[in-house]
């Protein structure tokens, strides 16, 4: 993943045109953590391998990959404008600062609007698990909830990375996935998100910026991503115990980087290939159920 990604900004237009800008600002990184879900919950919805491609299972995945990559962080960048000039990873060059304009605006605006196609197509759950994804997109960032700003409600919002996974099954399936499914899902993206805001505690604290790493500190912050992790783990069991094995992994990661010393801040970018890895394994696991079973 992180190798595709580096190839994607070799050859994407330049940061300095509009394109080139909006694409990097849809950390394209990043883009199968809600695309992937798309994947993983079709794969498991799917009576037969005809509906693995539907038109409609298409269309959400293609939409979760860069359209609502653009709503979601292009709402944050907009209203992190001045908490951004203290993140490293802006200065570094990893993410584009915000520099919209009128047209940057539309399209964050549109790209979210967007997602209103979907709902004649989806049973009450997909709208409703739809719905409260465009909830939580804008209110992690924006006034007046601002969840990223309140301890542990940041981590929980963070839920809404597994809603394009509920959708997209509810649409394929017509019914709701395993609620231990989902539980685990979401604790998965609790300890994911916190993880990630490890690197950002001092940036944040210098911002005035208040989160669940912000509050813990460091080292108890490790300690929650892995009982984040291992509930989830726990969660998927009740599914099935391969799922809970394969969670198993990001709990023995941190306690590896923790007892190797590895820098939190290089720890974090080799996330977005451990989780396409799990991912794929979740989804050749359904393939082989699928075709086998």
């Amino acid at each position: 993943m992180t190798l595709a990604t580096d190839r994607l900004a070799a050859i994407a237009p330049s940061a300095e045109t509009r394109l080139g800008y909006l694409l990097r600002l849809s950390r394209p990184r990043f883009w199968l953590y809600q695309g992937g879900p798309v994947v993983v919950a079709v794969t498991y919805a799917a009576a037969g391998p005809g509906e693995l491609f539907s038109p409609l299972a298409v269309a959400l995945f293609l939409y979760f990959t860069l359209p609502a990559n653009v709503f979601l962080y292009g709402v944050n960048d907009v209203f992190d404008r001045d908490v951004d000039e203290h993140n490293p990873k802006k200065d570094e060059g990893r993410e584009v600062s915000y520099r919209g304009d009128s047209v940057v605006l539309g399209t964050i605006v549109g790209s979210g609007l967007l997602a209103a196609a979907f709902l004649p197509w989806l049973p009450t759950l997909g709208v409703l698990a739809l719905l409260a994804w465009a909830f939580l997109s804008v209110e992690y960032s924006a006034p007046p909830l601002r969840f990223k700003t309140t301890p542990f409600l940041d981590s929980l919002s963070n839920g809404l990375y597994i809603l394009p996974g509920v959708v997209a099954y509810a649409a394929v399936a017509g019914v709701a996935p395993p609620v231990s499914a989902v539980a685990g899902a979401w604790l998965w993206t609790m300890g994911m998100h916190t993880f990630s805001a490890i690197p950002d505690i001092e940036p944040d604290r210098e911002a005035g910026i208040r989160t669940t790493a912000t509050y813990l500190g460091a080292s108890r912050t490790y300690y929650y991503c892995a009982a984040c992790w291992l509930a989830a783990a726990a969660a998927f069991a009740l599914t099935h115990w391969a799922f809970g094995a394969l969670l198993l992994v990001y709990p023995v990661l941190v306690f590896g980087v923790l007892a190797a010393g590895v820098d939190v801040e290089a720890a974090y970018w080799w996330y977005p290939a451990v989780n396409t890895l799990v991912g794929m394994a979740f989804t050749l696991l359904g393939l082989w159920v699928m075709l086998y079973g």
